[in-house]
């Protein structure tokens, strides 16, 4: 009977701790540090931005869209690492939508994505948004392709050439990211920070 009784009381302990959320605590920033935070990850998410973009540029300027992509396969991941340790951050790239699956979007980050989408769909402007939980800011600063990113994120059928297309299929047999335009959201920048 003992037994019993602790094996209830641990499931009503277990089942509390679920609903009360296990301690997360969402937390309110002023709005000058909403600005700060704001401006900050967006800082840190541009210049992790400009890195990848100028390597990526050197890969096409080099080899065309299929050199792009095997340096996309090979080198964006930890290049955005090493990015994110360089600047005392946490960075990554998430998409409802992705190429590499490991920039497949959580629950939390798709609820930003769909958002933004909505927004841009309305033909509203798209500005960053950002979170507090437990001593953790997180920024979540829009990615929104350009004509550049159509030849290997466009339509399959006449803004990707066969010869990218296949490569595509041969490094990511699990593609997503394909049948995008121009001025649409590819996916997110989330950048978490320590509450200072």
């Amino acid at each position: 009977m003992r037994s019993f009784t602790i094996l209830l009381t641990s499931i009503f302990l277990i089942t509390a701790m679920i609903f009360v959320g296990c301690g997360n605590k969402q937390e309110e920033l002023t709005e000058t540090e909403q600005t700060e935070y704001l401006e900050k990850g967006q800082d840190l998410a541009t210049e992790t931005q400009k890195v990848l973009g100028s390597n990526l540029m050197k890969a096409i300027n080099e080899g065309g869209p299929i050199n792009a992509l095997e340096f996309c396969n090979i080198q964006a991941y930890p290049l955005t690492d090493s990015m994110a340790t360089a600047l005392k951050a946490h960075i990554t790239r998430v998409t409802d939508k992705p190429r590499n699956q490991a920039n497949i979007d959580n629950k939390d980050e798709l609820t930003y994505i769909a958002s933004f989408k909505e927004k841009l769909g309305a033909g509203e402007q798209v500005s960053p948004d950002i979170s507090v939980m437990d001593g953790k800011v997180t920024g979540y600063y829009p990615i929104i392709t350009n004509q550049m990113c159509m030849q290997c994120h466009g339509s399959e059928n006449d803004q990707i050439n066969e010869e990218t297309l296949a490569k595509i299929k041969e490094l990511y047999p699990n593609d997503q990211a394909t049948g995008y335009g121009a001025g649409e959201l590819r996916g997110i920048w989330v950048v978490e920070m320590d509450r200072e």
